[in-house]
């Protein structure tokens, strides 16, 4: 009998274990959509303020070893592997004058020198802000110097995604939190110049939906004083976005609607794009989104739908799904004109110019037809092998900028794609090993 009851006992702790991890897996894809997997923390060592706190403790808590201890890797002379190890998706592309360029805290060289002077980098040099996944800390490459430093040293794990202020000075991180990873925390994290941060983070509202930030800015010009950003609220009844400055003052009302499942993005100045969550097997819709909270019908219905708008909003680029393919498109803001693609892809796996002249994507070769798209790809049961295309908006036409597996042998699945105002520099996560790309454009 206690033999019977001791097996009974195990078999409950195993059954709730199991709820555990589906109930995590389940809020997971909800509030994020994207396939990174769930990082389930040991006890004792995330570090990540709870509510009413301002900055998480530097170094506190248990220790979270780096995997960024390899000098970034130059593939080919326009191909550089800048993390071996996985990072968070999201980062900042940042052009900086010399003056300002010189890293700052522990450095990792390819070069003779570990501390390279401001001198020796160009004056429309590029920097790559990143956060690595194991341990949270934030990295930036600078490509003139091939250096890596690391700009803070809070063990922050568990990050799932991040969102940069254009010049890098901010991340908003976002986690799953709570005893049982139910809930969505997301923390703007200061990135200062050194391993002291002075300026102290701050919380906005759990369990956010979705969050934007204005993402272009005049080259050399930051605009973290004027930046502005927009959170979702969603719910039953519908959904709230709210517009703020991205030091969490002044925010306001910027619509509303009975929508619930929405993700959202700013299209030029004074307008937003709101559109429905995607799957293969509903029709989605997008939305421009004025000033006053009035909608505008831009694409849909359309299966699978995903939107991006240019920085300015005058284009905007979809992909759905039509006989169970995956289609690109471009509409022209103005004229609602829709121009069908020669490639195909889905619109997460690109990223627009600062100037709206192209979009570049990571275009999959020959995906099968057995899969659910976008679905089975945001839940990681699909990988893909790209090449990264470039498709002129200004002369209408694709061209192929570079074949990934011809370069390094191995396969490409790009996600997290970001540029530098002056187009010199692609960045983009390999979603296959988590690995950090630049391309010199």
């Amino acid at each position: 009998m206690p033999t019977e009851l001791a097996a009974m006992r195990r078999t409950l702790i195993i059954a709730g274990i199991l709820l555990l991890i589906i109930g995590a897996g389940l809020a997971y894809f909800y509030f994020f959509e994207k396939p990174r997997g769930i990082a389930v923390v040991p006890q004792g060592a995330v570090n990540f303020p709870t509510a009413g706190q301002r900055e998480p403790t530097a170094g506190g808590g248990a220790s979270t070893a780096s995997t960024q201890t390899a000098a970034p890797e130059a593939v080919s002379s326009r191909l550089t592997r800048i993390s071996g190890g996985p990072v968070v998706p999201g980062e900042a592309v940042v052009d900086i004058p010399a003056k300002n360029a010189s890293p700052v805290g522990d450095q990792i060289s390819n070069g003779a020198s570990s501390s390279p002077s401001s001198t020796s980098l160009g004056v429309n040099d590029v920097a790559v802000s990143y956060i690595e996944r194991q341990s949270g800390n934030v990295y930036v490459y600078v490509k003139s110097a091939g250096t890596v430093a690391r700009k803070t040293n809070k063990t922050l794990p568990g990050i799932q995604s991040a969102l940069w202020v254009p010049d890098g000075s901010t991340a908003f991180v976002r986690y799953l939190s709570g005893a049982d990873f139910s809930s969505v925390s997301t923390y703007a994290l200061p990135v200062d110049n050194g391993l002291s941060a002075d300026r102290q983070g701050f919380f906005l509202p759990q369990n956010l939906a979705d969050i934007a930030i204005a993402s272009s800015s005049p080259v050399g010009n930051p605009i973290s004083n004027g930046a502005s950003i927009l959170t979702l609220a969603s719910g039953v009844n519908g959904s709230v976005a709210s517009l703020g400055k991205i030091d969490g003052s002044r925010t306001s009302d910027a619509f509303t609607t009975p929508l619930s499942a929405l993700r959202i993005a700013f299209a030029g100045k004074n307008q937003y794009l709101a559109f429905t969550k995607p799957t293969s097997s509903l029709p989605g819709y997008a939305f421009f989104v004025d000033k006053n909270g009035r909608f505008s019908r831009v694409a849909g219905p359309a299966n699978g739908l995903v939107a991006l708008p240019s920085p300015s909003g005058k284009h905007v680029l979809i992909s759905y799904i039509q006989d169970g393919s995956m289609q690109l498109a471009l509409i022209t803001a103005a004229t609602g004109e829709t121009t069908t693609l020669p490639v195909a892809t889905i619109a997460d796996k690109c990223v627009w110019t600062a100037d709206d002249s192209a979009v570049y994507c990571g275009i999959p070769v020959s995906p099968s037809a057995i899969y659910q798209y976008p679905d089975d790809w945001y839940q990681g049961a699909v990988a893909f092998s790209d090449r990264i295309w470039k498709i002129d908006v200004t002369d209408r036409f694709a061209q192929l900028v570079f074949d990934f597996s011809l370069e390094t042998e191995s396969a490409l699945d790009a996600q997290a794609m970001a540029i530098n105002p002056l187009g010199t520099m692609l960045v983009f996560v390999n979603k296959n090993d988590g690995s950090l790309w630049a391309y010199s454009l």
